[in-house]
């Protein structure tokens, strides 16, 4: 489970440091991100975005074969339960119960011919790839949740 837990990691530094920057056909649209956003203001956003997945993949890998510490599993579980709360703030709040016009706006522009399958709900369709992300994120609260679990169960 921990190497599985792992390549989640993997997928969501990679997810979060590339997908604004390299084209992926109907899955982004890099000519509105950058109609909303610099490619400065980008990058540092990128690099913010990614360096507490990037320490806390770093800190997981030596681990890996032998067990997560409780100070790495707690680690683990506030970055991406804060990973998670911001997924619900950006986009399923403002989908199913808050509309927000400005990010509806603002993502009108920057996913704009992305692919989609859920309609648009408040101005706001989530797109295909950010979907997946999130459910990516999901799948390792999970996989946290189960690796957490059986160390405890090996602690006892």
């Amino acid at each position: 489970m921990q190497h599985t837990l792992i390549l989640c990691q993997v997928l969501v530094v990679i997810f979060i440091a590339l997908h604004d920057w390299l084209p992926l056909g109907k899955l982004n649209n890099l000519t509105g991100v950058r109609a909303v956003d610099t490619r400065g203001r980008l990058a540092i956003t990128t690099v913010m975005s990614a360096l507490p997945f990037a320490a806390v993949l770093a800190a997981s890998i030596p681990f890996a074969s032998t067990g997560f510490p409780g100070w790495l599993l707690s680690w683990l579980w506030i970055t991406y339960l804060v990973c998670a709360l911001g997924i619900l703030r950006a986009w399923w709040i403002p989908y199913f119960t808050a509309p927000d016009p400005t990010r509806a706006e603002r993502y009108r522009v920057r996913f704009a011919g992305t692919h989609g399958f859920l309609p648009l709900r408040n101005g706001i369709r989530p797109d295909t790839l950010h979907v997946a992300f999130h459910a990516l994120v999901v799948a390792a609260l999970v996989l946290l949740g189960l690796v957490t679990f059986a160390s405890r169960q090996a602690g006892q």
